[in-house]
């Protein structure tokens, strides 16, 4: 009876070694995961944003944390001046700025077109 008890309670410990390594291989797995599909990604994009922001120069079309449209007119170290109208400037800090709007070709094939006739 005592020996039947030993041989259990040897099995029973065996397993939890076991269970206790499965346990963290999968923590482990779970945690590469979400790394890879997740905070990888994410830096990434922040630091694009961060290249982005710090190469704005006059001229820039911007969009605003705010929601605003505007075209950059000064910069100085990390403050801009924004035109959001014709004569309307504000100065925002650099940082505040959502993204930087990029040009397509149809942007540019209506600004050359503006004024002319299609004949």
């Amino acid at each position: 009876m005592f020996i039947n008890d030993a041989f259990a309670s040897e099995a029973v410990t065996a397993s939890a070694g076991a269970s206790v390594a499965a346990n963290v291989i999968q923590i482990l797995l779970i945690f590469l995961v979400f790394y890879l599909l997740l905070i990888r990604p994410q830096q990434k994009k922040m630091k694009q944003h961060e290249a982005e922001l710090q190469a704005i120069k006059t001229g820039d079309k911007v969009l605003t944390g705010g929601g605003l449209y505007a075209t950059v007119k000064g910069v100085e170290a990390d403050d801009l001046t924004l035109e959001i109208s014709k004569g309307v400037e504000v100065k925002a800090h650099r940082w505040t700025i959502r993204e930087v709007i990029k040009e397509t070709t149809s942007d540019k094939k209506s600004k050359n077109n503006k004024g002319k006739k299609n004949v």
